[in-house]
């Protein structure tokens, strides 16, 4: 199991970040984006066998809980797709929770910032 670090791409009307070549076990590091309202997570890349990712949250960047989107489901994928997080802690990450030796997968999270 790694941790990965996830890639910061300022944008405009937010900011993107990525983390890559995540395989299974593996989790990425929390990223902090507390100043941005709305967040999107997208998934892409092999999932292999019984591969799944759940997007975690945690306010003390120690003790994960998993996100959901917003009908109430936990934000759990396992094939490529792309879901609003409900909740805006200080800290997000995904982990993989599952998969095989071909699991490789792109996590990346839009933050955009709220318009005044």
């Amino acid at each position: 199991m790694a941790t990965r670090t996830a890639t910061r791409s300022e944008q405009a009307g937010g900011v993107l970040y990525t983390w890559t070549g995540i395989l299974n076990g593996d989790d990425g590091n929390y990223i902090e984006a507390t100043e941005y309202g709305d967040r999107t997570f997208q998934i892409i890349g092999t999932f292999g066998v019984g591969g799944s990712v759940t997007m975690q949250g945690s306010n003390d960047g120690t003790n994960a809980f998993t996100l959901t989107d917003p009908q109430g489901n936990a934000v759990t994928k396992t094939a490529a797709a792309g879901e609003t997080l409900m909740e805006t802690p200080r800290y997000i990450r995904p982990l993989c929770t599952a998969g095989d030796g071909s699991t490789s997968l792109t996590v990346m999270v839009w933050a955009r910032r709220s318009v005044r």
